[in-house]
Order: structure tokens, then C-alpha cells, then sequence
């Protein structure tokens, strides 16, 4: 399916305000996490069943031995074709045919997690302990559907994410990079023609996330 939405996330753009992060909380009225400082930017520290998308932060220094720090805001891709899925036999996993967003369903809870996680090259999908359900980001399907942009992206202040039609983002999206790689010779459009959430990167995709550019 290449037809539907995507998101472009130009990782060279965002702040690290963690407005996606809180956005995404709010409009899915999903709990606060109890956190501690751990002595990095990032908190939570990862995923979980109450927190579909995470600011993850990395720094260190590069070759030159100068300083970098890059804000990766991680979340499900919605692939065009679904690992996770390969687990779901009874519809607990559904694609949605005119959006392209990738949706569990409240029978997830029947769905063997390990497999499940081990078909997502992201490693995305989290299981609530207590229910056994699993969850991750919808697109805020409820508003792509009624004519409305992700929350996460209609909160961020510097504009690192873009929402729109496949086609219009793919190409935004390379042609970022393009336009990057005169300064930054690594830079990359992930995975640009197999997923729908984009991200735009300036360096080795590891430096960002271990899962940056999937498994």
C-alpha cells in the first residue's frame, strides 16, 4: 500500500522541546510515567504501553572530536508492510486501507508479545503488564480521519515534522536529505520507500538509536 499519509521528522530541526512527546500524551489521555534523573536528557527512558512516542537523546564526539547531540523522536513507523502483523492470524492487527496507519486492537491481548516484538525491525510495540493488551502510536488515526494532523505534529514549534499525502512527503523528505548532504555526507531519508513515518537524519542512523533504521 503507497498510497495514504506519511510524516517527515527532520531529526536537523527538532530541539528536543519534547512537545511531541507531551502532545501525543495528551490527545491519547494516557497516564504520566513516574520518572528519575538518570543523568541523561531523556525520560522516560524507553516505550511503554502509556507512552507511544519518546524524545531519545544521544551525544558524544565525532571523529574531529568535536561535541554532537541529536534528538531522535521515536515512535511507529506504520510500515507499508507490517513485521508486526506477521504475528496476527484473527485481525488483532489491522492496516487501514485508505490511510496506510497501523492499528492494534484491544484483541492484541491475545497475540504472543515476543513474536509480535520480534517482527518490528523498530522495536516498537509494549505490552501493559496488567492487561497483556499492546500498544504504540495510531497516527492519531481519530484525527487524520476527520481532517485533522497528528497531534505530534501539530505542536511542534520548529516545524521538524511534516504530515501529508505519501507521494508529496517521500519526495520532501530525499530531497532533504539531498540538500543536507552537502554538509553532512551521511545524510539519509530512513527507509524513505518502506515506511510512513520518515526521518530525515545527518549522521550514522546508530548514533541516534540503536533501532533508528530498524534491526
Amino acid at each position: 500500500m503507497s498510497e495514504g499519509f506519511s510524516i517527515m521528522v527532520d531529526t536537523s530541526r527538532c530541539t528536543g522541546c519534547r512537545g511531541c512527546q507531551i502532545a501525543c500524551k495528551q490527545w491519547n489521555e494516557l497516564p504520566a510515567t513516574q520518572t528519575k534523573n538518570v543523568g541523561s536528557y531523556q525520560n522516560p527512558q524507553d516505550l511503554s504501553a502509556v507512552t507511544w512516542k519518546l524524545v531519545r537523546f544521544d551525544d558524544g564526539k565525532n571523529e574531529k572530536g568535536q561535541p554532537y547531540w541529536y534528538f531522535f523522536t521515536d515512535q511507529c513507523r506504520h510500515c507499508l508492510s507490517p513485521g508486526c502483523m506477521s504475528a496476527s492470524e484473527n485481525g488483532e492487527i489491522k492496516q487501514d486501507e485508505k490511510t496506510g496507519a497501523v492499528l492494534f486492537t484491544p484483541k492484541t491481548r491475545d497475540l504472543n508479545f515476543k513474536a509480535t516484538l520480534e517482527g518490528c525491525p523498530y522495536n516498537i510495540p509494549r505490552q501493559d503488564p496488567k492487561t497483556k493488551q499492546l500498544f504504540k502510536c495510531t497516527m492519531c488515526f481519530d484525527r487524520i480521519t476527520n481532517n485533522e494532523i497528528p497531534a505530534c505534529v501539530k505542536t511542534c514549534p520548529v516545524s521538524a515534522m511534516v504530515f501529508g499525502p505519501r507521494d508529496k512527503i517521500v519526495e520532501m523528505a530525499k530531497k532533504r536529505a539531498e540538500e543536507l548532504k552537502k554538509t553532512y555526507p551521511k545524510a539519509a531519508a530512513l527507509n524513505a520507500d518502506d515506511v510512513r513515518v520518515i526521518y530525515v537524519v545527518k549522521d550514522d542512523p546508530k548514533k541516534y538509536y540503536e533501532f533508528a533504521a530498524g534491526k
